[in-house]
């Protein structure tokens, strides 16, 4: 009798294990063929291994099929680009990823650019369309002028997100850049940042046309050092009230005045002061240089978005913009205090005191224009404010202001709005010590444990059983 009935509590609990362990099985099979968004959680701060929003209405989108080469060597790869690409490819069935070991293929790579390629870059490819993405574009180190030191940050999702949509679109973005009055090459990080939000460039002068391209998506007159004509003056008016985009960014001139170009202006009720501003107010300038200005962000789809994470634009060595237009055709974007005011001297300044001539603020270092029929005007009072060391000072938000007016006239697009994810994180560090103590806890005291607690139960299940039969 006791065999039978140890036989039968025997063979129940070998059913039931079996049951257990199917299930399991069945568990983990299905796990391993469900999307990695499903199956996987990111606790990491910087949500390292999520993809935003703008990320998966671009990929929903797709109609066309896109390849993402990864080039990597066996056993190099990295994990968060591996976590990153399988997101990616369990998002559309339209993309696929492939491996390309560059020590079997070694000329792969030659095919998309004629660059050095470093282990783990990437190259998207749509039909005849292609974009290379070097490691290099993904990890971004840029330098953090308020610590004097490096920070990294991880832009795989930008970088992947702007390729797919450049080689599934027929048709870009066209910025005209004007030529002929001294206009510098664009600072790095904006010329960067616009063929990453893949806007074509074009450089073009008025001088030797009729009128602005009708191609032409925007216009931009960047830093000018000499003014423009009558005749280009005319061009660009025209221009802007038939529906056309002109951005400037033009400050005091060494020599002469910019007169010509701010009379654009002129026509909506803004004056321009000559000079260079200085602020009087300790809280709206930065590093104890009062014409390194700190102004106030309006409410306006431009601004909103630096105001909304806290961000500070910085203007240096700005023009003073007095508006008068009471119409509503021009917002103000950013303001001075009213303890600032506009030094007559300009470059020849010798100090930044208040002197005779010396015009009274508040004033206006950016505004937005309403030309009419759909044209519009963004104008900054400052040439340099998109140069990189200032850019570096404001921890990007001058760059993201920038191009923040750029996505205002050409009109936003989910692919450009991705902003890089920050690396510097705060590691726990533990000594050896601790490290071995919980190595011994984790492998043998806790598993021994529940095994001695498991055979406890079993035992005494047994002793109950016998004392009942």
């Amino acid at each position: 009798m006791k065999n039978k009935i140890a036989l039968k509590g025997g063979s129940y609990s070998l059913v039931l294990t079996g049951i257990v362990l199917a299930i399991l099985i069945a568990v983990n099979v299905l796990t391993s063929v469900l999307p990695s968004t499903w199956t996987q959680l990111d606790i990491s701060s910087a949500k390292l291994y999520s993809i935003t929003s703008n990320t998966k209405v671009v990929v929903n989108a797709l109609e066309k099929d896109v390849t993402i080469y990864w080039v990597v060597q066996a056993d190099k790869e990295d994990d968060i680009i591996e976590n990153l690409l399988a997101k990616y490819e369990s998002l559309s069935e339209h993309i696929e990823v492939v491996k390309k070991n560059p020590d079997v293929y070694p000329t792969f790579a030659q095919q998309y650019t004629s660059e050095t390629v470093p282990n783990n870059s990437l190259i998207v490819e749509c039909g005849d369309s292609s974009r290379y993405i070097s490691y290099e574009e993904i990890y971004l180190t840029e330098a953090d002028m308020t610590s004097y030191s490096y920070t990294t940050s991880f832009d795989g999702e930008g970088a992947i997100t702007s390729a797919i949509d450049y080689v599934v679109s027929e048709d870009h973005p066209k910025l005209y850049m004007t030529e002929g009055h001294g206009e510098p090459e664009l600072s790095a990080v904006f010329a960067e940042q616009i063929e990453k939000q893949n806007i074509e460039t074009v450089s073009f002068t008025l001088l030797n046309a009729d009128a602005v391209p009708e191609e032409a998506d925007v216009v931009l007159i960047y830093a000018p050092t000499s003014d423009i004509s009558e005749e280009e003056k005319d061009m660009l008016v025209e221009y802007t009230e038939n529906g056309g985009k002109l951005m400037v960014m033009a400050g005091p001139v060494e020599d002469g005045a910019l007169t010509n170009l701010y009379s654009l202006l002129g026509d909506y009720g803004v004056e321009a002061e000559e000079g260079i501003v200085v602020e009087g107010d300790r809280d709206h300038y930065a590093f104890r240089q009062p014409y390194i200005l700190l102004p106030e962000l309006a409410d306006h789809e431009i601004t909103n978005p630096l105001t909304e994470s806290n961000y500070y634009a910085i203007m240096p060595i700005a023009l003073g913009l007095t508006v008068t237009d009471t119409s509503g055709y021009v917002t103000q974007l950013l303001t001075t205090s009213e303890m600032a005011y506009s030094k007559a001297a300009g470059y020849a300044i010798e100090t930044y005191e208040k002197e005779e001539g010396d015009v009274d603020g508040p004033f206006a270092t950016a505004v937005a224009v309403d030309c009419g029929s759909g044209g519009q005007m963004v104008w900054f009072a400052s040439s340099n404010f998109l140069e990189d060391m200032y850019n570096a000072y404001s921890s990007g938000a001058n760059l993201d202001l920038g191009m923040n007016a750029l996505s205002f006239m050409i009109g936003e697009r989910e692919a450009v709005a991705i902003r890089s994810k920050s690396l510097n994180y705060s590691y726990l560090t533990i000594n050896e010590s601790t490290a071995s103590y919980l190595k011994v806890m984790m492998i043998g005291v806790f598993p021994l444990a529940f095994l001695g607690y498991g055979v406890y139960v079993i035992v005494s299940r047994r002793r109950r059983q016998n004392e009942t039969v």
